[in-house]
């Protein structure tokens, strides 16, 4: 019987480990079958406080591993595929090995962003494809960059681009935006976007380069083909809570986040932090936030129920 079972090993996942370890709780992590969580297709990372100089996301996670290895934490490389949350034991099961009992979880699973699907894409996620901008924009300096998207997510990563790039083209596949009136009214407005209306991106392009030089779109209704030249495109099309193993065993938002309330979900001795829970933040900083609150709240969950 186990203490704590941590589910995930992001940033919020291994720093619940770290505060569990300290708390001498022996926690486990079960990483997942992406070890290190999102963060890892990260090229640079410079805006996690601590760092003079940017530092990979890989880089990072590895040094949180590290951190939490040193103090004894263990690490079992698989993944939940289920669980029974019903009774005061908590039971897990696991796609390779047996199932696992523990008296407490800590939920830290994240949630993977939504992107087109289209190969061109995948092979330039860092390096000039990305699905945060407040992660990456940053980089794009005075450079022209895209977002894909409608909604209030894209409203926000395009004004919030508007401020650091030379330019911003929104690219939408309707005619109108889905999101609110004062948001989509904001982007309209504002000088340094434009919007490629009834577009799709057919590709990705990196002409000689192995990194973002431009788009080729698809009008919908013409089916006419061109090409637009951006350095960045950042996919602004929502992201899926990563939630699938605790189905019907957990309160979820019409989202599917978990609901939580400092990290306690509606099940007793049950914990969620990072992405899984967050969906307006989702940054390497607040997940290891919440992921120190929840050991926190496992350790007296612990204490106070014997």
């Amino acid at each position: 019987m186990e203490n704590v079972v941590i589910i995930g090993s992001g940033p919020a996942g291994l720093t619940a480990a770290i505060y569990a370890a300290r708390a001498s709780l022996n926690p486990i992590v079960i990483e997942g079958m992406q070890p290190g969580g999102q963060l890892t297709q990260t090229s640079d990372v410079e805006n996690f406080p601590g760092f003079e100089d940017p530092i990979t996301g890989t880089e990072l996670v590895t040094a949180m591993r590290k951190q939490a290895e040193r103090l004894g934490v263990r690490y079992m490389m698989d993944e939940v595929t289920g669980c029974d949350f019903s009774g005061e034991t908590k039971k897990l099961s696991l796609m390779v090995g047996d199932m696992l009992e523990t008296r407490t979880v800590i939920i830290a699973t994240g949630a993977s962003a939504r992107y087109l699907g289209l190969d061109s894409e995948q092979k330039l996620i860092g390096k000039g494809v990305s699905a945060c901008a407040t992660c990456d924009g940053a980089f794009f300096k005075g450079r022209p960059v895209a977002v894909v998207g409608g909604g209030d997510t894209a409203m926000e990563e395009a004004l919030y681009l508007s401020r650091i790039a030379s330019h911003v083209t929104v690219i939408h596949r309707r005619d109108e935006f889905r999101a609110s009136k004062i948001m989509a009214d904001r982007v309209l407005a504002a000088p340094a976007i434009d919007v490629r209306w009834d577009s799709v991106v057919e590709e990705v392009l990196d002409v000689a380069k192995g990194e973002v030089t431009g788009l080729r779109l698809r009008n919908v209704k013409t089916q006419a083909i061109d090409d637009l030249p951006v350095e960045g495109v950042f996919m602004a099309i929502g992201h899926i809570p990563n939630t699938a193993a605790f189905d019907g065993q957990l309160e979820r938002d019409d989202e599917g986040y978990i609901v939580t309330e400092n990290t306690r979900t509606s099940v007793p001795g049950v914990f969620a932090a990072g992405d899984v829970q967050d969906r307006h933040y989702k940054q390497a900083v607040t997940a290891a936030g919440t992921g120190c609150i929840a050991a926190l709240e496992a350790e007296r969950f612990l204490v106070t129920h014997g």
